[in-house]
C-alpha cells in the first residue's frame, strides 16, 4: 500500500474511532436519562464510570489527529477533515460530561419519590440523541443538508425546555423539598439544552467542513 492509501486509510479510521465515540456518549445519555427516570442509582453509578472511558477515547483521537498533520502533513479539504474530528471530539467529551451531570442528579435524588412522571425530559433526551447522530453522519457523509437540518430539531428541543420551564415554575410553592426537587429537574432539561447545542456546533463544523463557510444553525 503506497503512502497516499495508507494516509486515507487512517483518515477512514479516524472517522471509525470518532463514530465509536459517539456511540459511546449517545449510549451515555440514553442510561443518565432512564437512571433518572427510574431512580435508579447502580445505572447512574456505571454512566458515571464509562465517563473515564470516553474521555480516553477523546485523547487517543486528539493524538491520532495530531500525528496524521506532523506525519502526512495533509493539505486542503484532508487537513479540514481532521482539523473538525478535534473540534468535533471536544464537543462529544462536553456532551458526556452533561450526561454524568444528569447521572448525579440521579444519585443526589435517591430513594425520593419524583413529583412528577418523566415525560418531557426523556422526549427531549430522544431528540437531542437523534441530533448527535444526525450529526456524525453529516460529518461522515460530509452532507450539510443533513447539517442543516439540525437546526429544525434544535428548535424542537428549545420548545420543550421553555414548556418544562413554566412547568416547574408552576410546581414550586412553599415546600421546600419538593423545589428542591424540581430545581434538579430544570437542570436536567438545561444540560439536554446544552447537548442539543453541542450536536449542532457539530453540524456548524460540518458545514465549515465542506463549504468553507461559517452558518449559525442555534438561532
Amino acid at each position: 500500500m503506497d503512502t497516499r492509501s495508507n494516509f486515507h486509510q487512517s483518515l477512514e479510521e479516524l472517522q471509525a474511532d470518532l463514530l465509536k465515540m459517539g456511540t459511546l456518549v449517545e449510549e451515555a445519555i440514553y442510561q443518565a436519562v432512564k437512571s433518572l427516570a427510574r431512580m435508579d442509582v447502580k445505572m447512574a453509578e456505571e454512566t458515571i464510570e464509562q465517563d473515564d472511558k470516553i474521555d480516553q477515547m477523546m485523547l487517543e483521537i486528539e493524538e491520532r489527529c495530531l500525528r496524521l498533520i506532523a506525519l502526512q502533513q495533509p493539505m486542503a479539504g484532508d487537513l479540514r477533515v481532521i482539523g473538525m474530528a478535534m473540534k468535533i471530539v471536544t464537543d462529544l467529551e462536553r456532551i458526556a460530561d452533561h450526561a454524568v451531570d444528569i447521572a448525579k442528579t440521579t444519585r443526589r435524588l435517591a430513594g425520593e419519590t419524583l413529583v412528577k412522571p418523566l415525560v418531557d425530559i426523556p422526549r427531549m433526551a430522544d431528540i437531542a440523541k437523534e441530533m448527535l447522530r444526525d450529526a456524525l453522519t453529516a460529518f461522515v457523509e460530509k452532507n450539510v443538508a443533513r447539517a442543516e437540518g439540525l437546526a429544525e430539531k434544535d428548535d424542537q428541543v428549545d420548545k420543550l425546555y421553555t414548556e418544562i420551564f413554566q412547568e416547574i415554575i408552576g410546581l414550586m410553592g412553599t415546600d421546600l423539598s419538593v423545589n428542591r426537587q424540581v430545581t434538579h429537574l430544570l437542570m436536567v432539561a438545561r444540560y439536554l439544552e446544552r447537548v442539543a447545542d453541542h450536536a449542532t456546533n457539530i453540524g456548524e463544523w460540518v458545514i465549515y467542513m465542506v463549504t468553507g463557510q461559517r452558518k449559525d444553525l442555534n438561532l
